[in-house]
């Protein structure tokens, strides 16, 4: 219920109600720690979360994962955590990140979401931006040092009383909890751990043996749906990244949501290999996970072979990722052979849905979302019939609406003009930290998503892409995300940007960027050839240029800096003397 009903408030002009929320099926308790409370006396001694490592193997019941994240809000509460206290978070995926955002929740502060990926730069914004009070960090992911980042950003951190640190660049920052690290290489260095400013996991959790399960009751009873329940951090392309922070309900709609948008109705195994610092991962993995009885399979980090390991071992049927990641898998030794019949959704799969041992005709339901909207927005279930799609994104969520405006007057536009999508509802950020409503906001309450599109006269929403991103070319408009969205399908692509280079009568170039996968020659004609049968001929890149991974410009969170592969893809054309280009 919900995702079929939409109303075009106005028939003249593209503003769009979402079904009643109050409507909504399968939705429960609207606080993160009344969701974890349902979920886990549902289900109670069913699995709910699997770390299994080459090394290393946790199975947590939902009653264990309930007494776990108590066992954290009670040491968070022991260290000073009160209401909205933020408490960072900077973990690979792990048992313990689980246990911590739940735990945070139940103590009353806010989980604050830090990307492994950060370079130091990146990790001190982070941390002076979201004025964390406790900081649970792993000592080394892969040969990223955050221990000694952390002494490098602030060399005088020291303790000001016993498990209180005093620092002068981090001034809210009073406590540094260290966990070792499950990627960190064997031959690591690990001396300089013994340092006061550190606290091991297991002393800080030992530290709550003062705090009574009843305090984390009352304190779990008083938060609200509209508490603040977390925080996230744009990827930051084009500036410092913003911190988004969200309610409490804006985590427990969408966990609640996802399987009936996703047509799950089975208790899900559900992985992924990317982080939960993403909102789009620790949403649909949780949610398609403990909202089915199910259970999350952790990966640290995303490793192909293992990955294909895990699938066989924990009979996964859920996967979350990208079909570069697809594409990895595919190049494992032996994975023609290998026993992944147990996979029943897998986003963006057709890569994966093409192995001979997959058995499913699932289809990823087209939608539209931003991390400002906690994910998806709009939506259809992805049981929808192709013809009620339409090739739309969808139609506004329960509780949510969605107008379409003039980018330069703000008006509304009618219906089945193209103009900038605004929306607003219950899952939509509570603002940017460190802006004003005005700031975040237009008149009426509404976010302005700076993405392009139009909706019809059934309220469904057509989506193009970024408006400073469209490639106008010959009078037409290309989305580069629909011509890459099609390029990560054809084998061997591990990353791809399609860019508008400036040209002297098209007016852009269409222009795609390819990173290969490893030891994977992309043969240039036959992806042009596989493009031909999918894309308008306006819409299809005039060049195809292969990049390294070091030369395609990345975000610490992974995503593609267009402006500056635009600016190498001009470079290397002008260079190659292309008609056209001046």
């Amino acid at each position: 219920m919900g995702c079929k009903r939409a109303i075009v408030a106005d028939m003249a002009v593209s503003l769009v109600r979402g079904s009643p929320l109050s409507e909504e099926a399968g939705v429960g308790a609207l606080t993160i720690p009344g969701y974890l409370r349902e979920v886990c006396s549902r289900y109670g001694d069913s699995e709910a979360v699997v770390l299994n490592t080459p090394t290393e193997e946790v199975r947590w019941s939902y009653r264990e994962l309930w007494d776990r994240s108590v066992e954290v809000a009670r040491a968070l509460i022991a260290a000073g955590v009160g209401k909205d206290t933020r408490v960072g978070i900077l973990l690979t995926n792990r048992p313990e990140y689980l246990s911590l955002l739940f735990g945070t929740a139940l103590a009353g502060g806010v989980s604050v979401a830090l990307s492994t990926f950060s370079t130091p730069d990146e990790l001190k914004h982070l941390l002076s931006a979201s004025a964390v009070s406790i900081l649970v960090f792993e000592d080394r992911v892969l040969k990223k040092d955050f221990a000694r980042i952390l002494m490098e950003l602030d060399p005088i951190i020291k303790e000001s009383a016993p498990g209180q640190l005093e620092s002068t660049k981090f001034p809210f920052l009073k406590r540094l909890v260290c966990l070792d690290g499950i990627t960190r290489p064997d031959d690591a260095d690990r001396a300089y751990l013994d340092i006061d400013a550190f606290e091991s996991w297991s002393a800080f959790v030992a530290n709550a043996s003062h705090i009574s399960a009843s305090i984390v009751e009352s304190r779990a009873a008083s938060v609200t749906p509209g508490d603040a329940g977390g925080l996230f951090f744009s990827s930051g392309t084009t500036s410092l990244p913003k911190g988004i922070l969200h309610s409490q309900q804006a985590f427990a709609i969408q966990w609640w949501r996802w399987p009936r948008v996703m047509a799950v109705k089975e208790p899900a195994r559900a992985w992924t290999g990317n982080g939960f610092f993403w909102s789009g991962n620790i949403s649909m993995i949780v949610g398609v996970a403990l909202s089915t009885g199910g259970a999350v399979i952790l990966q640290p980090l995303f490793d192909a072979a293992d990955a294909v390991r895990l699938v066989e071992a924990e009979r996964i049927t859920f996967m979350n990722g990208r079909p570069h990641q697809w594409a990895r898998l595919q190049a494992v030794p032996g994975y023609d052979g290998a026993d992944l019949s147990s996979l029943r959704y897998v986003t963006r799969g057709e890569l994966i849905m093409a192995h001979p041992r997959v058995n499913t005709d699932w289809k990823l339901p087209m939608s539209f979302g931003t991390t400002e909207t906690m994910t998806i927005n709009t939506s259809f279930d992805a049981d929808t019939s192709v013809e009620t799609y339409a090739g739309s994104a969808g139609v506004p969520l329960p509780g949510n609406l969605l107008k379409i405006v003039d980018p330069e007057t703000r008006r509304l536009a009618p219906v089945g003009e193209r103009g900038e999508i605004c929306i607003k509802g219950p899952t939509l950020m509570i603002g940017y930290i460190g802006k004003t409503l005005e700031e975040c906001f237009d008149e009426d309450g509404y976010y302005r998503t700076g993405d392009g599109g139009y909706v019809d006269g059934e309220g469904r929403l057509f989506w193009e892409g970024r408006l400073n991103d469209i490639i106008k070319t010959g009078g037409a408009n290309v989305s580069p995300e629909e011509v890459d969205s099609i390029i990560a399908r054809f084998p061997g692509i591990k990353r791809s940007q399609t860019v508008g280079v400036e040209h002297e009568t098209l007016g852009e170039m269409v222009v795609s960027c390819i990173v290969p996968v490893d030891g994977v020659g992309v043969d240039a004609d036959a992806l042009t050839a596989y493009l031909k049968q999918k894309l308008a001929s306006f819409k299809l890149p005039r060049k195809i240029l292969t990049f390294t991974e070091s030369d395609f410009a990345m975000t610490g969170n992974e995503k593609a800096k267009a402006k500056e592969i635009r600016a190498e893809a001009f470079k290397r054309l002008k260079a190659a003397g292309e008609p056209g280009i001046v």
